[in-house]
């Protein structure tokens, strides 16, 4: 892959991660249209460890927190002591969906929902509901009301919002999208529901591109003629690699910071709009023979 074109991808890969129109549908578009001949590849999973390393930085007053708090609940052997470990305890229960729907539905889910078509379904299906959760929201704030906050979290909404996140599975659906509509159908302030959203994406892009990674020294080794070749397999695609990965970063964390500043103002309704047209867009690009 040439450096510019992994430069490319890591910008789309650090915008789309946390705006909520969906990275993965964006990535499988781009590369559809540059010509790659295996878009659904590593890749696209493997550059999210740099939008890791963009939360980890833009949250880690509250990751150094959440950090002592478990150690705390370690030494004084109580589960959720202070309100920090009882957040972390809550993240890592809302983790649990999509690690079991990745384990169980992976090989499903890139079989049927990583083309244009389904991702062009799955983009609109999602704005719709994200429409919806803007309207009840609007709903509760005109009979008066309140919007829940942090502490307001319960175990029920970190499961909630986590089923939310396992739907995101599917290209176009969005994580931040779909855990920020799971957040406001729970009640949750839209700031707050963005930043749960964001500290319960750490352990599943984590575990998703170390993943990948380890899946990709295997098959270096020992790959099918019907695979891609191994992202290790030639320096070119390990420095491409390696230059998506640092730009989505940086571009991610720019990305966290205007998202969190913008849902202290707006609603969602110019996502909804975008992700309607970006759904459209691949309508019209598969009725041109363009993907």
């Amino acid at each position: 892959m040439p450096i510019w074109e992994a430069a490319l991808l890591g910008i789309i890969q650090g915008l789309t991660e946390f705006l909520p129109i969906s990275s993965t549908a964006h990535l499988l578009v781009a590369r559809g249209l540059l010509g790659h001949p295996y878009p659904e590849d590593a890749f696209t999973v493997v550059i999210q460890l740099g939008t890791l390393v963009a939360v980890f930085v833009y949250f880690r007053p509250d990751l150094i927190r959440l950090a002592h708090g478990l150690a705390v609940d370690l030494r004084q052997r109580r589960l959720a002591a202070t309100a920090d470990s009882r957040l972390a305890w809550l993240i890592g229960l809302g983790t649990l969906p999509a690690i079991l729907t990745g384990y169980f539905l992976k090989s499903w889910l890139k079989e049927n929902f990583f083309h244009p078509r389904p991702i062009a379904v799955v983009a609109i299906v999602f704005a719709l509901l994200m429409a919806a959760a803007e309207a009840w929201a609007k709903y509760r704030a005109l009979r008066g009301y309140r919007n829940r906050h942090e502490d307001d979290i319960r175990w029920f909404d970190a499961l909630w919002v986590g089923v939310w996140q396992a739907l995101a599975l599917m290209p176009g659906g969005s994580r931040s999208g779909t855990t920020i509509t799971g957040g406001l159908f729970a009640g949750l302030a839209r700031p707050v529901a963005a930043r749960f959203s964001f500290l319960l994406s750490l352990p599943t892009i984590l575990g998703a591109g170390l993943k990948e990674l380890y899946d990709e020294y295997k098959k270096l080794h020992a790959a099918l003629p019907s695979e891609p070749a191994s992202l290790f397999a030639s320096g070119e695609e390990l420095t491409a690699l390696v230059v998506g990965t640092v730009v989505s970063g940086v571009v991610g964390y720019f990305a966290i910071a205007f998202l969190m500043n913008y849902l202290k103002r707006y609603s969602m309704a110019a996502f909804v709009l975008y992700r309607i047209g970006l759904g459209l867009v691949i309508f019209a690009l598969l009725a041109e023979g363009l993907l």
